[in-house]
């Protein structure tokens, strides 16, 4: 924001300029921005957790595991086994979904079988409770 102040005359004096000095406004409002940063709270954004302490005990035992093979046609193989039909594999999954510790179920799918075997066997296994279900090699399907 300037004025130019002065007469419009030839005289040897030089012009009188008049400009608002801005520089204490900008001290002033530094210091106000300091301030307000410094009196902000800190805000703590934290989750206490119980962690337990020490190191885990060692397995008892290892891992059952049952492996479901869907083959090309739509086969369901248990633990290589064909069965011979879908209430053959609710059966066995049933009896899996009924033991206390459930054993790992393992379903590796053929690369060509449609998407219909597989989701059936899923979808029994989802019904049936069983509660320990993998996917196992994925790796063939990415290209």
């Amino acid at each position: 924001m300037g004025m130019n102040v002065g007469s419009s005359g030839s005289s040897d004096e030089p012009e009188v300029m008049m400009d608002v000095n801005t520089t204490p406004l900008i001290d002033v409002m530094l210091v106000l921005l300091v301030m307000l940063i410094i009196t902000i709270p800190i805000q703590l954004h934290s989750v206490n957790l119980n962690m337990p302490a020490g190191n885990p005990p060692p397995p008892t035992k290892p891992p059952i595991v049952v492996t479901i093979d869907v083959d090309f046609d739509g086969t369901v193989l248990w633990n290589g086994e064909a069965l011979p039909d879908q209430a053959a594999v609710e059966a066995k999954l049933a009896v899996v979904a009924a033991e206390a510790d459930q054993p790992e179920v393992h379903l590796r799918p053929n690369k060509l079988v449609e998407y219909n075997s597989v989701a059936a066997v899923m979808a029994a296994a989802q019904r049936l409770g069983v509660k320990k279900l993998g996917m196992v090699g994925n790796e063939q399907f990415v290209k």
